[in-house]
């Protein structure tokens, strides 16, 4: 039994196949196969039993599921804590967010954070919050930025920013003519471009539509807030978007951004990563930058309707 064997015992359990193993690991599904049979030789037991397309792990296979999390735990270690241990920093740092973490915060916080660690390689993915999760999970993520709450004991949640979310008006839109918050009733029977259902964000607005006896009449539903913002400007709609997501089209003129009267939606975002393990010194110089960031211009939430 080597290295490679239990990367691919790994592979299996995490995908639910062989083929998936492959493409993994960018190996054959026959060199999959292979090594399986080897180590099922070797212990003389099944490690995985064929359900269709899928695979199913056996009490050996999982033993040896749980070998790999150790040993790839510990090596992982090892090597953080020498990387540490080096006076300039380096590695690769995998992290995921929101389409609107990904256009609105990451941009200025991986300026900042190359400035000071430029040898630090960052990859960045995207989707929806399950994914990001299942990344984080199988650590193929080291960090996340999402919209809290994080309801999962596998995670630690950090607080970082409380955006402001704001109703979305196209230019023209009648409501749009006067600056003063839009009062509650003038949104009913209006059409809504939301986010889709499921996430934190859109809880927020469906508990406030909820609170105040309104039935949103929804004419469309995405996780992409480009998609909502062309939308909303083109008529279609109003949408409720964290203000920095639609602030340059407000100055822009092409949207309209305004409080709705006697609410104020806010939704927290916050670092997450897994419990109960050593944080590595490159996540920790990643929060540590968006901690020194989150008070400047660009990453504030409105204080009184205009910054």
């Amino acid at each position: 039994m080597d290295l490679r064997q239990l990367e691919i015992v790994r592979a299996i359990a995490e995908t639910g196949s062989f083929t998936g193993a492959g493409a993994r690991l960018n190996v054959s599904q026959s060199a999959i196969s292979r090594q399986i049979l080897l180590l099922e030789d070797e212990f003389h037991e099944r490690l995985f039993v064929r359900l269709g397309r899928r695979v199913q792990i056996t009490s050996a296979g999982e033993a040896l599921l749980q070998l790999s999390h150790r040993v790839f735990n510990d090596i992982r270690e090892t090597s953080s804590s020498i990387t540490d241990s080096q006076k300039v920093l380096s590695g690769t740092i995998n992290m995921v967010g929101g389409m609107t973490v990904c256009l609105y915060v990451f941009p200025p916080l991986l300026r900042e954070f190359r400035k000071h660690h430029p040898h630090v390689d960052i990859k960045i993915a995207t989707g929806g919050v399950q994914r990001l999760l299942r990344r984080l999970r199988t650590r193929r993520a080291d960090l996340a930025l999402l919209t809290l709450p994080v309801d999962d004991p596998a995670f630690t949640s950090v607080p970082v920013l409380r955006e402001e979310l704001m109703l979305a008006l196209p230019a023209g839109h009648p409501l749009a003519a006067s600056k003063s918050p839009v009062p509650i009733e003038a949104l009913i029977n209006q059409p809504f471009i939301l986010f889709e259902a499921g996430s934190n964000t859109r809880r927020t607005i469906d508990e406030f539509f909820v609170r105040e006896q309104i039935k949103p009449r929804v004419v469309a539903e995405t996780e992409n807030v480009e998609i909502i913002k062309s939308m909303v400007a083109s008529g279609l709609g109003m949408s409720i978007v964290p203000f920095q997501s639609v602030e340059q089209e407000t100055l822009g003129g092409s949207l309209h951004a305004v409080r709705i009267k006697g609410q104020q939606l806010v939704r927290e975002t916050g670092w997450v990563y897994r419990s109960g393990e050593r944080v590595p010194r490159v996540v920790q110089e990643m929060m540590a930058t968006l901690t020194r960031l989150s008070a400047e211009p660009q990453l504030a939430t409105p204080a009184g309707g205009r910054r």
